[in-house]
């Protein structure tokens, strides 16, 4: 079983996934991450030079791959869900925890990481849609998707990793001592 990590940019998907990864030495998989290292550009390149439905043909070829792993975490992209073909690939293949947090803690955290900036495209076309619109947009696109949702306001990496492998019934596994 795969644990699949879905939520909106900055709700700790990456930070919190690399964690349970270590937790159960099991192998992590960042979508975002695997096209900037397939492409050798950043998500703001690739959207400013060829536009948003190449960015998302990647997405899809990536999400394709990673479709075909079992006992991995996944963190997808904010926007992956919304491509029903990314969630066919994905559903019955594990679990999807959505991360939560409250707007003002994403924009905090967006604002806080640099490279966000320098790597991820803006969200929104100015004068076509706001972050709200959006994040209204995608809320339903989440919650039903979401067989576990985690609100990640206030809460460190380990206090919400730990909390998805309770509610999952997995424990940690103990490092390995040489």
């Amino acid at each position: 079983m795969n644990i699949i990590l879905i939520g909106y940019r900055a709700c700790g998907k990456t930070c919190v996934g690399k964690r349970i990864s270590g937790f159960l030495g099991r192998p992590f998989y960042d979508t975002d991450e695997m096209i900037q290292r397939k492409t050798g550009k950043t998500i703001r390149q690739i959207v400013e030079e060829e536009g948003w439905p190449a960015f998302r043909k990647s997405e899809k070829a990536t999400i394709g791959e990673v479709a075909r792993q079992d006992g991995a975490i996944i963190a997808l992209g904010g926007g992956a869900v919304m491509e029903p073909g990314n969630v066919e690939a994905l559903k019955g293949k594990g679990c999807f925890v959505w991360l939560q947090a409250e707007e003002e803690t994403l924009r905090r955290r967006m604002k806080g990481d640099g490279a966000s900036t320098e790597q991820r495209p803006p969200l929104m076309i100015p004068g076509k849609e706001d972050e709200k619109e959006l994040l209204a947009r995608r809320g339903p696109v989440y919650r039903a998707l979401a067989d576990l949702v985690i609100d990640t306001t206030g809460r460190s990496v380990d206090e919400v990793a730990r909390e998805i492998l309770a509610a999952l019934g997995v424990p940690p596994q103990p490092p390995l001592r040489l």
